[in-house]
C-alpha cells in the first residue's frame, strides 16, 4: 500500500467548521482516531449527509471522464462507493480493473455507483487515470472537497474503498478487500451478504484461501525471504496471533518456540505463521527475529481479515489448520501452555485424551500440590510469621487474588472481612489466603496490613502457577474444599449477595444459592426511576463487576443501569425505599 496523505492537526482544525456544516454534525473525530473506530461510532449515532459532503458552494455535480456533469442528487437512494485512489500507486493500478469489472455488472442493476476521489498530483495524471474508469469523480479542480474527504475519513493509504448503503449507512469501509476477495459475488456488499460468503468460504476453506490475498501470495521467513504459501500446503499449520505489547504473548512465545522445535526435531510436518498485531514495524521486527517460524508481512491486509475470520477474542491465539486446509481448532494456546508437545496434533481425539489427564489431575489435587513448590511450603501472616501449608490441610480455603491498585478490590474488601469474621465465629476450619498482584512490596504491605488472614509472600513464584491453573486475569476468589479440590472460581458474587450465608462453599450450597438468587431477581422490577438519576430510567441489566454510583461500592452480576450515562446502582441501592424510587414491579420491560 502507498501513503501520501497525512496533513498536520492544525490544518485539520482550521477546517472543522466547514466539515461540521457539510455533515450537519456537532463534532469531528480527533486526529488520533482510526477510521474504523470512527465509522463504527458514526453508524451507531448519526448518518452524515454524504451527498452534501461531495458538493461545494460552487458545485452540485460530479463528472464523467467524457466531461458530462451528473447531479450529486442522483446518488440518493443508491448504494455507492467512495474510491480513494491515485495513478502513481501500483496497488491502485492493480485493483482498479477489478473494481471496473464489478462496477459494470453491479451498475447494470441500476442502484450502484462509484465516486473517484483522486490523490493524483496533477490534472494530466488524473485525466489519464480517470479515462479508464466508467464511474463518476469529484472534479480534480475541487481540491478543497477532495482534501476534506481525506481528512474526515482519515484516509492514510490507497487504494481505499468505502461503500455506502441506500440509507446513508456505511456497508463496509473495507471495500478493497471485499471486492478483491469476492468480486461481484459480494454485491450488494451488506454485512449479511459478506457473512454468507464467509460462511461458505469456511466450508470450502483451504490454506490458500486463508493466507493468500489479492495483494500478497507469500509469507516471509525470519531471514526475510519470500516463501510461497503453496509450500505449506499438506502440512499442519499454526496461525499464531500475537502482539508483543501483551505480557501474555511475551510469556507464551518461548513456550511455543520450545514446542515447535521439539516437533521439528521429531520430524513432524508442522509449521507456524505469525500473524502480528503489533502497531509499529520495529516491534514486529524485534519479535520476529527471535522466533524460528514464518510470518505474514507487517501490516498485511490479511492480518485484519484473519482477525475477523477467526473471530479473535483473546491473545495469544494459536489457530490450527490441518493438512487438508480445514480448521482443526480455533485456539490451542492454553493446551500448549498446559501440555506442551503432548497436545500435538491438536485433534479432537487428542483433546479427549488431555481432558482425561486433566480429570485425573483434579482428582489427585491436594492443597499441598497447589501451594507447595520446592522449599516454598508456607504462607505468612501479616505479622510476618510463617505458617506451614500442611497446617491448613483439611480446611475450607478461599484463595483471594487481588491488588491495592484495583478500586473494585478495595471496595470488596470490607465485605469479605466481615464475611471472614462471621464464618470464623462458627467454623475455625476456614482460612483466606491473599495472592497479591501488586507491583511493589510497599503496596503489598499496606494492603495486607488491613487483612486478618494469611498470604503468599510478595513476588512468590507460586502465584504464576496459580494464575495459570485457575486462569486468573484480574481479581478472583476461588474456593478450595477440605480435600484440596477447587469448588468454585466465582465466589465473589455469592459473598457479595449472601455474605457468610454462602458458607460452606460446596457445590450443593452453590446450586441452592443459584436457585435462591434467580427467584430473588424475578421479584425485582425490570426498570426503576431514582432521584439520583432522575433524567433517565434505570434498566435491570446483567453485568460483570461495576462501581455503584449510589453507595460507591463494587457490585456484581446485576445492576440498575442507564447505558446512555454509564450510571449504575446496586439493586439494594435502587430499591431500598419507596421515597427514593418510583417502581412498577409488574413492568414487563425485557431483561438486557
Amino acid at each position: 500500500m502507498s501513503s501520501d496523505r497525512d496533513r498536520d492537526q492544525s490544518s485539520f482544525d482550521k477546517r472543522k467548521k466547514t466539515l461540521q456544516k457539510k455533515f450537519k454534525i456537532n463534532y469531528i473525530p480527533a486526529a488520533y482516531w482510526t477510521v474504523n473506530r470512527y465509522i463504527a461510532h458514526m453508524t451507531e449515532t448519526t448518518t452524515p449527509d454524504y451527498v452534501s459532503l461531495l458538493s461545494s458552494t460552487e458545485r452540485d455535480f460530479l463528472v464523467r471522464n467524457n466531461g458530462d456533469q451528473v447531479k450529486i442528487d442522483s446518488l440518493k437512494g443508491k448504494k455507492f462507493g467512495l474510491y480513494f485512489s491515485a495513478s502513481w500507486c501500483r496497488p491502485c493500478r492493480r485493483f482498479t480493473p477489478n473494481l471496473v469489472e464489478v462496477y459494470n455488472e453491479a451498475a447494470s442493476k441500476g442502484d450502484f455507483e462509484v465516486v473517484f476521489v483522486s490523490a493524483d498530483k496533477d490534472e494530466e495524471s488524473f485525466n489519464g487515470y480517470f479515462s479508464k474508469m466508467p464511474w463518476l469523480a469529484v472534479p480534480f479542480s475541487d481540491s478543497e472537497t477532495r482534501y476534506q474527504l481525506d481528512v474526515f475519513f482519515r484516509v492514510s493509504e490507497v487504494p481505499y474503498l468505502m461503500i455506502i448503503g441506500e440509507n446513508g449507512k456505511v456497508l463496509t469501509d473495507n471495500g478493497v478487500e471485499t471486492i478483491g476477495k469476492y468480486g461481484v459475488e459480494g454485491y450488494p456488499f451488506t454485512a449479511e451478504r459478506i457473512r454468507e460468503l464467509e460462511e461458505a468460504a469456511k466450508r470450502e476453506q483451504s490454506l490458500r484461501s486463508i493466507l493468500v490475498s489479492p495483494f500478497c501470495d507469500f509469507i516471509i521467513s525470519p531471514d526475510g525471504n519470500k516463501v510461497p504459501v503453496s509450500e505449506l500446503e499438506g502440512k499442519t499449520v499454526g496461525l499464531y496471533f500475537s502482539d508483543s505489547s501483551y505480557e501474555s504473548c511475551v510469556e507464551f512465545t518461548p513456550k511455543l518456540v520450545e514446542v515447535y522445535e521439539k516437533l521439528k526435531a521429531k520430524g513432524e510436518s508442522f509449521e507456524i505463521v505469525l500473524i502480528s498485531l503489533d502497531d509499529d514495524e520495529e516491534s514486529f521486527e524485534r519479535d520476529f527475529k527471535n522466533v524460528p517460524w514464518f510470518a505474514l508481512p507487517f501490516k498485511d491486509k490479511n492480518c485484519e481479515k484473519l482477525v475477523r475470520y477467526f473471530e479473535l477474542s483473546t491473545l495469544p491465539t494459536l489457530v490450527v489448520i490441518g493438512p487438508d486446509g480445514k480448521t482443526i481448532h480455533t485456539n490451542v494456546a492454553e493446551a500448549v501452555e498446559e501440555h506442551g508437545v503432548l497436545a500435538y496434533p491438536f485433534t479432537p481425539e487428542k483433546f479427549k485424551e488431555l481432558l482425561e489427564i486433566e480429570k485425573a489431575k483434579e482428582e489427585a489435587q491436594t492443597l499441598e500440590s497447589l501451594l507447595v513448590l520446592g522449599d516454598l511450603n508456607f504462607v505468612i501472616g501479616n505479622d510476618g510469621a510463617k505458617v506451614p501449608v500442611s497446617e491448613l490441610a483439611g480446611k475450607n480455603i478461599l484463595l483471594h487474588h487481588t491488588s491495592h491498585s484495583c478500586s473494585a478490590c478495595r471496595s470488596f474488601l470490607p465485605k469479605l472481612i466481615k464475611t471472614y469474621h462471621d464464618i470464623k465465629a462458627k467454623d475455625n476450619a476456614f482460612e483466606v489466603i491473599f495472592i497479591s498482584s501488586d507491583r511493589d512490596q510497599s503496596s503489598f504491605d499496606e494492603f495486607f496490613s488491613s487483612m486478618p488472614w494469611l498470604a503468599l509472600p510478595f513476588g512468590d513464584e507460586r502465584k504464576k502457577n496459580l494464575k495459570k491453573k485457575f486462569k486468573i486475569f484480574t481479581h478472583a476468589a476461588i474456593a478450595i474444599s477440605p480435600s484440596g479440590r477447587a469448588v468454585s472460581r466465582k465466589l465473589r458474587e455469592f459473598i457479595f449477595y449472601f455474605g457468610s450465608d454462602a458458607y460452606p462453599f460446596t457445590e450443593v450450597k452453590f446450586k441452592h444459592l443459584d436457585e435462591q438468587f434467580r427467584e430473588m431477581v424475578k421479584q425485582w422490577p425490570k426498570k426503576v426511576k431514582h432521584n439520583l438519576h432522575a433524567e433517565h430510567e434505570l434498566l435491570l441489566t446483567r453485568r460483570n463487576a461495576y462501581n455503584c454510583n449510589g453507595c460507591k461500592e463494587v457490585g456484581y452480576t446485576w445492576s440498575y443501569l442507564c447505558k446512555n450515562c454509564d450510571f449504575d446502582l446496586h439493586p439494594n441501592c435502587a430499591l431500598k425505599n419507596d421515597e427514593e424510587t418510583d417502581n412498577d414491579p409488574t413492568d414487563t420491560h425485557e431483561f438486557v
